[in-house]
């Protein structure tokens, strides 16, 4: 490449060094000069520029860096495009980051001309989220430099890769002994449903049993069988290799693959499985959602890939934690929304309503199922999804105009929770649900996208309820988590004892008395201000 000044007259086609502002607008560096670009130059009485040309088989920086991401790109791993030299790769699913150093050290190192930058090895990433950057630095390297760098990125393993969460059924067991406050329980499981939540996982049972080894033994043979994983809180620090909760998990048949770890905080870290399911003794750090130890171990359990004995004391380098706040955070690293989907829930008999449906009631000219559909479409919801039952036939006839996909629950009248699994288990993985009633027809797409925004502002690991003046009312948002959950739905009791399981939080959005107003009774239908034609 050929950079330098040079005259005005002998700058056209070349590349704009250093922007410049001319006639009021600004020339960008990077830009390819054109004749009316330099006359105007001209004009203003700019004389000479700094300018780069390319040398024979030079490539532009963006071409340089399309080519180097190129051999980057693997399953999960997708490459952006090519902008000032600049190619981001970014992570499609959440997961761990694995970074192959010498690779990467070893393309930093042929020409400073090229460089990529990478997270942490071991990093947990969001969707999304960048995983890489790959830079070039001049506006034009030689096509040699480039493919040498790509060849030392071309090795038998990806030099980047990601490792997807695999999402977990989690058993928690709590102990405790005279004196231990249940609030501190209670605020425990909380801060680890969230950090479950990252990883698509969720609580979906919590024991609190005795500080002793005979309870625990009970209560890990009790989770064992239907979780994937077993989290042990215990109500004193582990301090030898015999104490309650490794002594336990031997007793209980399971084997004990490391006590203590080189990681600070995080020091009393206990691992190790019940026949195939791990089973993590957390230190009491881990109450708290700062970064510890147990994250670093916990992040690869959830990826499928628990750590050896050997992986963990190799932990120690980059162990010290107490004085980090946070881990350094990539350029692009807002998180990634989680998509939420639209249930509706316009399967019930309307019992009390006598001998019509309260969900074909009339409000200003509309059906009450029909003007919650709309609304629900009208949203930023992904999609509405329709759950029929009792006169399904009149309840479609009732959308037919409007794109909502409809599911059918047969079994309708054993509850409510029938209904509320066939329409999350209609709705794609990893997103979150907005469970509507077909007879709550003052709930809004406004009402909704102020939902959905409360929902992404916590990450997309809350619930979010409507309410009105602090009462919890509907909508509700589910996490994905709890969504997952759907299948252990029974009975008439909606999603109350999944999301008391799952530890979320709950935080309330204030709607109105939409929250509130439903239509079950002829008085309440009067009271809402609807009515049936004819």
């Amino acid at each position: 490449m050929q950079f330098g000044p040079v005259p005005i007259a002998q700058a056209e086609g070349a590349t704009l060094a250093h922007s410049i502002q001319s006639g009021g607008e600004r020339i960008s560096k990077g830009t390819v000069l054109d004749g009316a670009a330099l006359a105007r130059l001209a004009q203003e009485g700019v004389s000479e520029i700094i300018v780069a040309y390319p040398d024979r088989g030079d490539l532009s920086e963006d071409d340089a860096a399309r080519r180097l991401a190129f051999p980057l790109v693997a399953p999960d791993i997708s490459a952006g495009e090519a902008v000032t030299g600049r190619v981001n790769l970014h992570a499609e699913r959440p997961g761990l980051v694995s970074i192959d150093a010498a690779t990467i050290d070893a393309l930093n190192a042929i020409d400073p001309a090229l460089t990529i930058a990478t997270l942490p090895d071991g990093a947990m990433v969001r969707a999304g989220q960048m995983l890489a950057t790959v830079k070039i630095i001049p506006f034009f390297v030689s096509e040699e430099t480039v493919e040498r760098g790509v060849a030392a990125l071309a090795g038998a393993a990806p030099a980047i890769r990601l490792t997807p969460f695999q999402p977990k059924r989690v058993g928690l067991v709590q102990t405790m002994v005279t004196g231990t406050a249940q609030k501190v329980l209670t605020k425990t499981a909380a801060v680890t449903a969230a950090r479950l939540a990252r990883a698509g996982s969720h609580i979906a049972r919590e024991m609190r049993v005795p500080h002793d080894e005979e309870a625990l033994v009970a209560a890990l043979r009790r989770m064992a069988g239907d979780h994937d994983l077993l989290i042990v809180f215990g109500a004193s620090a582990v301090c030898d290799f015999d104490d309650v909760i490794p002594a336990a998990i031997a007793r209980a048949g399971g084997e004990i693959e490391r006590v203590g770890m080189p990681v600070d905080p995080g020091n009393l870290l206990v691992l190790g499985h019940l026949g195939d399911k791990p089973v993590i003794g957390a230190p009491g750090c881990a109450r708290s959602p700062k970064e510890n130890g147990f994250d670093w171990v916990l992040e690869r359990v959830l990826a499928g890939e628990p750590p050896s004995s050997a992986a963990i004391a190799a932990m120690g380098v980059g162990g010290l934690l107490q004085e980090i706040e946070t881990r350094p955070r990539p350029r692009d690293a807002n998180p990634a929304p989680v998509p939420v989907a639209a249930v509706i829930l316009a399967a019930g008999a309307s019992r009390r309503m006598g001998q019509h449906n309260k969900l074909l009631a009339v409000f200003d000219g509309e059906a009450a199922v029909h003007r919650v559909a709309r609304e629900a479409l009208g949203s930023t919801a992904t999609e509405a999804v329709l759950v029929t039952g009792h006169e399904a036939d009149r309840i479609g006839e009732a959308v037919d105009d409007l794109p909502v996909r409809r599911v059918h629950n047969a079994d309708f009248s054993d509850g409510m929770a029938g209904s509320l699994r066939q329409g999350l288990e209609a709705i794609a993985e990893g997103q979150g649900a907005l469970v509507l009633l077909g007879d709550m027809p003052h709930v809004t797409a406004d009402h909704i996208d102020r939902m959905i925004g409360e929902f992404q502002k916590h990450g997309g690991r809350a619930v979010v309820r409507g309410s009105s003046d602090g009462q919890a009312g509907n909508p509700v948002i589910l996490p994905p988590g709890i969504v997952s959950e759907a299948a252990h739905l029974t009975g008439d009791t909606g999603a109350r004892h999944l999301i008391e399981a799952s530890g979320a939080p709950t935080v309330l959005v204030e709607i109105g008395r939409a929250a509130v107003t439903d239509i079950d009774t002829p008085e309440a239908l009067a009271s809402a201000g609807g009515s049936f034609e004819g």
